[in-house]
């Protein structure tokens, strides 16, 4: 009983342990966000100032605003194109099967250097100059294997003979498709359109190589500002603490929400 007792103990240790780094430095910079103070480690009180200070920098919104719509797009893209993917390695033969899937994966499996460089000389030998497009296609080709990975779990476990009932029921492939194999992945797709988002907002070594010149996203601005180093500098990124937190409790949010949903919706088919 006492070494049923420990080992509970001990799992909950570990398990507490590797949260605690996890989540340290978020909550770190979530208490002080709520701090007068530009600098860790120094305390002058609570104040609202780097919320105040983030939603009243025009720039500073423009390039939030320009990071959420390059992840949106670019998840969207990817997840239409990943689905679309997945389905076309489920259904296809064994051998063919194979190559494709580990064809898709280099990408994940790829240092990432590796494929923002391959992506800038791909574009400079076909003659496509830096653009919005050139830096879509860049995160899609990061995003879009990760969609594949989400989506082909729940083509394994869904049930395939109803998709062959449809058919034999005379519903044309496309709508048995729509009706019928779709319903049953949709939350593989939702998962692959939300890691893609992230994917898409973390990003910084790609967009460095494929964005338009005066394009800035949240990982660019942070970088190029940490690397100048003055006063005014170390004044905007504090603004990025209020974001940081903002974006954490939206993720905590979600991640309760949908959880909820889902028991919900077990209790109910129960």
């Amino acid at each position: 009983m006492k070494k049923t007792i420990v080992g509970k103990c001990l799992k909950a240790a570990f398990v507490g342990l590797v949260l605690l780094l996890l989540y340290a430095p978020i909550l770190l910079l979530a208490v002080y966000s709520f701090d007068k103070t530009d600098m860790i480690g120094k305390t002058e009180g609570f104040s609202l100032a780097h919320y105040t200070a983030l939603f009243s920098d025009s720039k500073v919104l423009g390039m939030i605003g320009n990071t959420f719509l390059l992840a949106f797009v670019a998840a969207a893209l990817s997840t239409v194109l990943g689905t679309l993917g997945a389905l076309g390695m489920f259904y296809c033969k064994k051998r063919v099967k194979g190559a494709v899937h580990a064809v898709s994966q280099i990408p994940v499996i790829n240092a990432e250097i590796v494929t923002a460089l391959a992506l800038a000389i791909t574009f400079v030998v076909v003659g496509i100059g830096k653009s919005y497009f050139t830096l879509v296609i860049g995160h899609m080709v990061i995003c879009t294997p990760f969609v594949v990975l989400s989506v082909i779990p729940k083509l394994k476990q869904m049930d395939n003979s109803l998709y062959e009932a449809a058919l034999d029921l005379g519903a044309s492939p496309f709508k048995a498709l729509w009706k019928v194999i779709l319903p049953q992945i949709i939350p593989g797709v939702i998962s692959g359109f939300m890691l893609a988002v992230t994917l898409s907002l973390d990003d910084y070594i790609v967009t460095v190589y494929t964005r338009p010149s005066g394009f800035e996203t949240i990982s660019t601005y942070v970088f190029n500002a940490t690397m100048k180093g003055n006063k005014h500098t170390a004044a905007t990124l504090s603004s990025f603490w209020a974001l940081t937190t903002i974006i954490f409790l939206l993720i905590v949010v979600f991640v309760i929400v949908s959880n909820l949903t889902s028991l919900r919706k077990k209790e109910a088919r129960r």
